[in-house]
């Protein structure tokens, strides 16, 4: 913690008497010195200048207040930056529900105006109450108050001089493990061979873990798009696809597949069966999560772990599932689902149940590295999820800057000891990539 942290519970008359300026204190210092003759004290003043030197000159916590909010939309992200009266800013970032919230940020941003950053918690709390009848409990309202609440971490920890996991109470790993999204959705309808091929680039790039997804609505096996209902063909090129990697990738990779919540209970029954001996790390949202009961009732008759959460929003809509035992693991969207604060409940409330907490990823380096902080700072962290895209899409690197250690190697990702998050946004590289006819950071 920083040093004026000391003065955070004086009162205001003894922090306003601290602010004699740096050049007077250290003279005192000097006179003091110079006053005392005897040869032991000849040193004396160093440790006091050295001290004076390494102490923030920014006001105590109080004085502190937010100044503006502008906001910038780089393709499928939302990214806050948030002002304050002392030029420390913090960045955020909010996904997917989020196309169309210009508005709904400028309007938030006005009622934090003159408010104290540190108070994140209740300006959370605040912002999700006045949205009681606005749509606070799930979707467009919460991926937008994820992206502030993450921004205010961020400028506290610059202003105390501490990384986000150190505020939220330390950090029980140094690097949290990553598995690669290979991405082969973007293929029209890969063979099981492809699959085999991505895994194994995914294992060159020094990855202990890839995901891949079953759904194809390109699958000529399919009866009829709107039918959840897996055919037979279906079910048996799923297998095939998820046989070549495990065969690929030998028996210590851990595999984990996405579903997208496409088919119905009897499909995700029959294929969580079908790959058992394959040893997944888990089947991932074979159903909607609307349904907790379903979720139950497929983790009671497989023995695939069985995960979901990408779509749920704060931590009321995880108690449920996590109650009558329906995932054997949750994934969070902290980017969406209301912040690291509440990335961090999740996680908590999920341990008290002994479930792992693997959170769902598809944001920048900025939020990856703001979910790692969450990851870093709870006991139950699994693996937080990695895309590919990271290493194949420039716009990725060149949108924000870092220190080049903590990239991921070897499928881990150094939690940034940097103030606040650690990643800042590179706003000229993202002017280039801005959604067109939206507002940039005005």
């Amino acid at each position: 913690m920083s040093s004026y942290s000391n003065n955070y519970y004086k009162p205001q008359n003894t922090i306003m008497k601290k602010s004699t300026s740096r050049r007077e204190f250290l003279g005192r210092a000097a006179t003091v010195a110079a006053a005392a003759s005897v040869a032991p004290l000849a040193g004396f003043g160093k440790g006091l200048e050295q001290a004076v030197q390494r102490t923030p000159q920014a006001s105590a916590p109080s004085g502190l207040k937010i100044s503006s909010v502008k906001c910038g939309y780089v393709r499928g992200s939302l990214f806050v930056k948030i002002f304050s009266n002392q030029d420390i800013y913090g960045c955020g970032e909010g996904v997917d529900a989020i196309q169309g919230t210009y508005h709904l940020v400028q309007n938030l941003g006005r009622r934090l105006v003159g408010q104290n950053p540190f108070n994140i918690h209740r300006i959370f709390e605040d912002m999700r109450r006045s949205g009681f009848f606005g749509g606070a409990q799930s979707g467009v309202y919460v991926a937008v108050l994820s992206a502030f609440e993450t921004a205010l971490w961020d400028l506290v920890g610059k202003a105390l001089g501490v990384p986000v996991y150190q505020l939220l109470g330390g950090k029980f790993r140094d690097k949290v493990r990553v598995y690669s999204d290979t991405a082969m959705y973007r293929s029209q309808f890969p063979s099981p061979k492809d699959f085999a091929d991505s895994a194994l680039e995914g294992l060159k790039l020094g990855f202990n873990a890839v995901k891949f997804d079953l759904d194809y609505t390109a699958d000529p096996n399919k009866y009829d798009r709107y039918n959840w209902t897996a055919s037979p063909g279906e079910l048996q090129r799923m297998y095939d696809q998820l046989a070549a990697v495990r065969e690929a990738v030998g028996p210590k990779i851990d595999i984990c597949v996405d579903m997208h919540g496409r088919y119905d209970l009897n499909t995700a029954l029959a294929i969580s069966r079908r790959v058992e001996p394959l040893n997944l790390m888990w089947l991932e949202e074979p159903i909607p999560a609307d349904n907790v009961e379903a979720y139950r009732l497929i983790s009671q008759e497989t023995g695939t772990p069985i995960a979901a959460g990408e779509n749920i929003y704060l931590a009321y809509g995880f108690r449920k599932l996590l109650e009558i035992g329906g995932v054997e693991a949750v994934m969070p969207d902290l980017q969406k689902c209301g912040g690291l604060g509440e990335g961090q409940r999740i996680a908590n409330l999920a341990n008290l149940y002994y479930v792992p907490f693997a959170p769902h990823m598809v944001a920048s380096f900025l939020g990856a590295m703001a979910c790692a902080h969450v990851c870093a700072s709870v006991p139950n962290f699994l693996i937080m999820e990695w895309q590919s895209y990271f290493h194949t899409n420039p716009m990725f690197r060149e949108i924000v800057t870092f220190d080049e250690s903590d990239w991921v190697k070897d499928s881990f990702v150094t939690v940034s000891n940097k103030p606040g998050i650690g990643v800042d946004l590179n706003i000229e590289a993202c002017r280039k990539y801005a959604v067109k006819g939206v507002p940039f950071f005005e």
